[in-house]
Formats: C-alpha cells, sequence, structure tokens
C-alpha cells in the first residue's frame, strides 16, 4: 500500500503585491542603506559607518597612542563581532587604508608590519600586522566617555555604538573620501589641516562667510603623495564654491645632470592614488609601442622614497618637452575628481561647498561641546550632593555611628534623621573608617568650594553662546598649532603651479616617431599611407573600379592639409591615417566633408607659405598658409561659394604674376598686386567668362617665365615678351592660349 499524502496545512494569509510597487520599495530601501551606512561620510566627522567602527572598537580595546600594539585579527574580530556584521576582509581593508601613509594625509591607524605600499603590493593577512590608533583618531574620539555624541543599540542589540564620533579634528576634508553609492557618489580629496582650522576660525568669526573668502587659508588640496596642482585659481574657487569639479595634480620631477652633457629626469612625487608599478608597466608599453619617441629607457630606482629615472632618447632633447608628452599619455599627470556629496547631520545626503562643510563641522563641535559640558555639570552637581551628605555626616560623626551601630536599617534612620537624599545616605554609608580623620572635614569643604566655582562657569557657558564659541575656537586652534606647518605631519605636500604652456603643435610632435612615408590618395578618396619614399606605385593594388589619384612624400609627424569645393581647408595628421595594408580608409572618415562637396587637392602643410584661391567662377584671392588650418573636423571656411559655384584651384604663389585660363580655353596674365590678400572672402574677379568657367591658375616669376607641361609630360615655356599679347589687366577676358598648351587647360603645377 503507497505512503498516505498528508495535505499541506492550511497556508498562511498570502498578500498579493504588484511586482513594481515590491521591485520600488525594496530598491529604494537597498539604496538608502548604501547611500547612509555604507559609501557617503558623516558631514561632522567625515568618517563612513566602517570606519567609525574600527576607531570605536580599538576604543575598547585601549589601543591608545603609545600603548602596546594589538594584532589586526583581534581588532577586526570584536569590529565584525560587537559592530559591523559582515566580511572581514572589508573591515581589514577599511582599516590598512586608514594606517597607510600614502592614502591618508592624516592616518587614523599606527600600522605595525606590512601594510602595503605604493607600488599597490597588497598588505599582509590580518594574523600578521598589528595596530593601535593615533593621536588624530584620539582627538575624533575626545569625550566619547563624557556623553559626547549620542549612542544607538548595535545591529544585535547586545551593546551601544555612536551614532557620529565626537570629531574634534576636520577629517572630513583632512582625510577626505572615495565612495560610491546607488545613483550618486562622493569623492573628496585630503587637505591641509591647519589651513582647515585657519579658515574655520575665520567662519567662527564670520559666520555668513562664503567658501571663496576661505579660499585665502584653504588653497586647494594637500594630497599625501605630494604633486603639483596646476589648475587655475578660478577653477578651484569655481570647485570649492560649487562643491564639483576636478584637480590636475602632476608628478614632481628634477632634471639630474650626468657626465658630458648627458641629463635624466627624476620622478621624486606622484599622483594622489596612482599605483606605481602600474605606471611604471604603461610607459614602458608607451616605450615598446613607440609612442614616446622623446624617452629613451625608464627605470625605478624607489627605495623609501619615490625615485623613477626616466633617460631621454638623446641629451639633445627639451627635457619639459618630453615631459609634457609623459603628462599626455600617463598617469604622471591625473585628474582628481572633488564631488563633495556628504551625509548632512547623518540623515540627508548634500552636495555642499567648502563654507558649508566647514560649518557643519563647526556646529557639531559645539554640540559636542553643549553635550560635554552638560555632562560635567550632572557630575558636579551629584558630587556637591554627595559633599554636602558628607559634611553632615562629619559635623555630626557621633550620632551616624550611633545610628549605624544600634539600626537594622540604618539607611532609611539617617534619612530621617538628618533630611538627607537616598544618594547621600549611601554615600555615608559606603565611607571608610579611615576617613574619619580631622583633616577630611577640611578636604570635603575645599573640593565643595571649587565644584561650585566650576558649575558656576559651566552655567555661565551654558548660558551664553558666545562662549561657546570663544571655546571651539580654542579646541581648533589647539588642532592648528598641533598640526602647523612647521610639523612633519602639517606641511604642506602638495604645491601649485601654472601648467606650463608649451606648443601644441611641438607636443603632438613629441608623441609620434619621425619616419618618412607616402601619402597614396586613390581616385575615389580613399587614403593611406606607405612606410617610406615610395617612387613606384605601380604594384599597388586598389578597389574594383578606383585607381591611384595622386600620392605624394611626407612624415610622420607632417599634418596635411586638404581643400575642398566647399572653399573650406582641413587639417589632417599623418600619424593618424591608416597604414599600407588594405585599401586604406575614406577620406571623408577623418573630416566632416559634406556630401555634395569633394576634394580639390591635398598638400603637407609647411606653414608661412601664401597660396591663391579661385572658385570655378573666375574670383579669388591671395591667403596665408597659416590662415588656412582649423583644429576641428569641420575644418575651416576660406573661400565662400555659393552652390552650383565650387572652389575649383589652390596654387603656391611663386613670384609676381598671374596666368589664368578658362574652360573657354581663354588665357589672361596679369600682375599679381592687382588680387588683395584676404584671410577669408569671396576674392575679386579674375577673369571674365561668357560660359564656362575658371579652369587653372598659376603664379609665377616675370624675370623667369611660365612654364607649363603637355600631356605627355613634356615641359614648355614662354618669357613676357611671347606673352605680351596675353598680358591685360584683371577681369579681362583673355585670349586663346599659346601654340603647343595642352589640351587639358592645366598649367600642371602642383603643391610641394
Amino acid at each position: 500500500m503507497g505512503k498516505r499524502l498528508i495535505p499541506p496545512e492550511e497556508p498562511a494569509e498570502i498578500h498579493e503585491v504588484p511586482l513594481r510597487e515590491a521591485l520600488e520599495e525594496r530598491y529604494l530601501a537597498y539604496a538608502l542603506s548604501t547611500i547612509m551606512h555604507r559609501a557617503l561620510p558623516d558631514a561632522r566627522d567625515g568618517l563612513k559607518p566602517v570606519h567609525r567602527r574600527i576607531l570605536y572598537g580599538m576604543r575598547l580595546l585601549r589601543l591608545d597612542p603609545g600603548t602596546a600594539f594589538k594584532k589586526s585579527a583581534k581588532i577586526v574580530g570584536d569590529v565584525m563581532g560587537s559592530f559591523h556584521p559582515h566580511g572581514d576582509q572589508a573591515i581589514y581593508d577599511a582599516m590598512v587604508r586608514l594606517a597607510q601613509d600614502f592614502s591618508s594625509r592624516y592616518p587614523l591607524v599606527d600600522g605595525q608590519g606590512n601594510f602595503g605600499n605604493i607600488d599597490g603590493d597588497n598588505p599582509a593577512a590580518y594574523r600578521y600586522t598589528e595596530a593601535r590608533m593615533t593621536d588624530v583618531a584620539r582627538l575624533l574620539l575626545d569625550g566619547i566617555d563624557e556623553d559626547g555624541v549620542e549612542f544607538r543599540p548595535n545591529y544585535d542589540g547586545q551593546s551601544k555604538e555612536p551614532i557620529v564620533l565626537p570629531g574634534g579634528f576636520p577629517n572630513l576634508l583632512a582625510n577626505g573620501a572615495q565612495g560610491i553609492a546607488v545613483g550618486m557618489a562622493t569623492s573628496i580629496p585630503p587637505h591641509n589641516a591647519a589651513e582647515l582650522c585657519e579658515a574655520a576660525l575665520h567662519l567662527i568669526e564670520k559666520p555668513d562667510a562664503k567658501s571663496k573668502a576661505l579660499l585665502k587659508w584653504v588653497k586647494g588640496p594637500d594630497f599625501p603623495t605630494g604633486g603639483i596642482c596646476v589648475d587655475s585659481k578660478q577653477a578651484i574657487a569655481e570647485a570649492y564654491t560649487t562643491g564639483r569639479g576636478s584637480f590636475r595634480v602632476r608628478s614632481r620631477w628634477e632634471q639630474e645632470e650626468g657626465a658630458r652633457g648627458t641629463w635624466v629626469v627624476v620622478v621624486t612625487e606622484i599622483p594622489f592614488l596612482v599605483q606605481k608599478s602600474r605606471l611604471i608597466e604603461k610607459i614602458a608599453e608607451l616605450l615598446d609601442q613607440k609612442k614616446l619617441p622623446l624617452v629613451g629607457d625608464i627605470r625605478d630606482e624607489s627605495a623609501e622614497d619615490v625615485r623613477i629615472v626616466i633617460e631621454p632618447k638623446s641629451k639633445n632633447v627639451d627635457p619639459a618637452l618630453m615631459m609634457e608628452s609623459l603628462f599626455r599619455l600617463t598617469e604622471l599627470e591625473n585628474k582628481i575628481p572633488l564631488n563633495l556629496n556628504v551625509l548632512i547631520k547623518g540623515r540627508v545626503p548634500k552636495v555642499v561647498g567648502l563654507a558649508e562643510c566647514l560649518r557643519e563641522w563647526l556646529d557639531h563641535l559645539r554640540d559636542v561641546l553643549i553635550r560635554r559640558t552638560n555632562h560635567r555639570k550632572a557630575e558636579i552637581e551629584r558630587r556637591l550632593e554627595i559633599l554636602g551628605g558628607l559634611l553632615i555626616a562629619y559635623l555630626n560623626i557621633d550620632e551616624v555611628i550611633r545610628i549605624i551601630r544600634n539600626e537594622d536599617e540604618p539607611k532609611p534612620a539617617l534619612i530621617k534623621a538628618f533630611k538627607l537624599t537616598e544618594v547621600q545616605a549611601e554615600a555615608i554609608l559606603n565611607m571608610r573608617l579611615r576617613s574619619l580623620r580631622k583633616l577630611e572635614e577640611m578636604e570635603i569643604r575645599t573640593e565643595d568650594k571649587d565644584l561650585r566655582k566650576e558649575l558656576k562657569g559651566i552655567e555661565g557657558l551654558l548660558a551664553s553662546e558666545p562662549e561657546q564659541w570663544k571655546k571651539v575656537s580654542e579646541q581648533v586652534a589647539k588642532v592648528r598649532d598641533m598640526f602647523g606647518p612647521k610639523t612633519p605631519l602639517g606641511k604642506r605636500r602638495t604645491t601649485f603651479a601654472d601648467a606650463p604652456e608649451h606648443d601644441l603643435a611641438a607636443i603632438e610632435e613629441a608623441l609620434v616617431e619621425r619616419e618618412p612615408v607616402t601619402v597614396v590618395v586613390s581616385d575615389k578618396g580613399w587614403i593611406r599611407t606607405l612606410k617610406g619614399h615610395v617612387e613606384d606605385l605601380s604594384g599597388l593594388a586598389f578597389k574594383q573600379d578606383d585607381k591611384l589619384g595622386f600620392a605624394f612624400f611626407a612624415e610622420t609627424t607632417s599634418k596635411l592639409l586638404l581643400f575642398a569645393t566647399n572653399g573650406k581647408f582641413y587639417s589632417l595628421d599623418v600619424a593618424k591615417l591608416p597604414g599600407g595594408r588594405g585599401h586604406g580608409e575614406p577620406i571623408r572618415q577623418f573630416i566632416d566633408l559634406e556630401p555634395e562637396a569633394a576634394p580639390v587637392v591635398l598638400f603637407v602643410n609647411k606653414g608661412g607659405r601664401k597660396f591663391l584661391v579661385a572658385s570655378h567662377e573666375g574670383q579669388g584671392f591671395v591667403v596665408n598658409e597659416d590662415d588656412c588650418v582649423g583644429t576641428t573636423k569641420k575644418g575651416k571656411q576660406v573661400l565662400n561659394v555659393d552652390m552650383p559655384n565650387e572652389a575649383r584651384t589652390v596654387t603656391e604663389v611663386l613670384g609676381d604674376t598671374v596666368a589664368v585660363i578658362g574652360e573657354n580655353r581663354k588665357m589672361l596674365v596679369f600682375p599679381l598686386d592687382q588680387v588683395p590678400e584676404m584671410a577669408r572672402g569671396r576674392g575679386v574677379r579674375l577673369q571674365k567668362y561668357k560660359d564656362g568657367g575658371l579652369s587653372d591658375v598659376v603664379v609665377f616669376d616675370a624675370k623667369a617665365g611660365l612654364t607649363w607641361k603637355d600631356s605627355a609630360g613634356r615641359e614648355f615655356s614662354a618669357t613676357m615678351k611671347e606673352l605680351a599679347e596675353w598680358q591685360g589687366t584683371r577681369a579681362d577676358a583673355g585670349r586663346l592660349p599659346p601654340k603647343g598648351f595642352p589640351k587639358s587647360n592645366k598649367f600642371g603645377r602642383v603643391i610641394g
């Protein structure tokens, strides 16, 4: 007989919830948890929960500065067991960062053992390393036992943990923070504590001071790894006012002279958060790929300090230019973002400016001061109550002794006899016999007097806001002196400079190995480069229906100028053109050439030459080559033409006389000084046509005469005397060319 199936118990009530609502609710809960309890620091103590719990855990283990170190495993275990129910590795990683002097500007943990290095090597496992707190951490915790901050139950309700630390150090900005939450992130670079304290003191004096005013003291970030910040003052001011921006940080380098005029560059500081080993690997990789033509070799000679040695290709290289090429391509220059996104009052995420950031810290210091003062006030009042009871006992010592000896329940009897409070009666009963000496009464009266005096001062402090701010000022000034510019830890490490202005063309050239190439353009406008200067191009393969258009010699560092029928000049870098394998790429891939426009001519930009540009309608002018160079893919408009008119030709100005020929096969010769020189425009009429338009134009030297090539490549020439009947003035119609002039109506001159 088969098993009897037992029907399941009636299920508990099932609630139907729309999936969208359920997802929204759960995702929001997750997002809030990440924002509040993981990724964003609190504006008051500058800590995320994991760091706060590590420091509080170390406090409970009595790991104050100067005490014996304890195993990191013990610290991690205690923090995980009592406060932070997450992975042990996550807690240890957070603790390691607090101990690394290249990650934290003011380390909060004093580590013993291998805590990793700037090369990016991992720290030793937590069973091998030991730790204790630093003076900075002690400042952050100062006052936690005096009810300085609120506590909340820990995750299992067995003990309590602080919601925020008293934070007697401007930790948020001094040590900075990085974090990615859900839908928001934070990135705060480290700053100089003494400068922050100076700015905070100014803010106490002038509570309405704006972020810009505080830049008198806070010049910018101060990274533990040093470096040079090369941003403009305006950009820095903008970043601190809005709470958003970035800082360009460069490595610090110096030139070291060697024997016989040789030299090397030594990098002594690298940007924040850059791993040295990865940086050197990247530079070596670029050297292999021939992307750093000015650099010969690189080696790492670092010991305790950073020392990266960069050798130039030759001693004639400009060191600044070599470094500029490295800054362009490697992490020797790094952009460090600023996004001052913090939790205000531990609850609301907000992007704040510098002034609001310091304001939050100062307000917190005042809150802590008031809480600690109230705590001390309660302590004094309790002690005064006890002292009052003890004084009564001394004055009536015999009666007190009698009551204690004879009564079964001495406490109520004492309260009744001397009108004492519970606390006073308890204190009398706990008194030791040795305290019954004569002197004790004097000591009680002195203590009572001193405490009453202190209480009066405390009540005055609690009643007066200016007094409270004065106390906070003293506290901030103390921190400023502890980390002043003359102390090893407080001395500014990052300096400021303007980025050196270098010739952009020279830098571009410095990034490309200089080699000869042949630029090949097909009839259909496909472009490629061949290595070396190739004379014979007969073996080149082209796509179907395509053939060789033209070719010319250049170098990998050359810039090309392309003149198109729309009257625009376009710039191309030879280094960015495809190599000789395959058929190349369409020229339109490298420039934004309108579909209806087509290339007229492509040549190497040498700079400084003059060109005569002309349109189909026969209008033109002289333009300087440097005025033809544009920086964008859209090109630079030089000759203004409206469809159907189009730019037809460009020729180099090599002389003082112009020869122009039209499609109607009429030629005209006139002096060049009749053509104006402009940077842009429509130009003036060069030749008049009844029908058709301009075919070609050339500028030649009158003394040398005019030369042209026929279809067979033979060269012909004519002196000015022989050209007498074609000579006229600009805008004449001209007449049929001399005998032997090619049928193509072209002079056969190309731009070199």
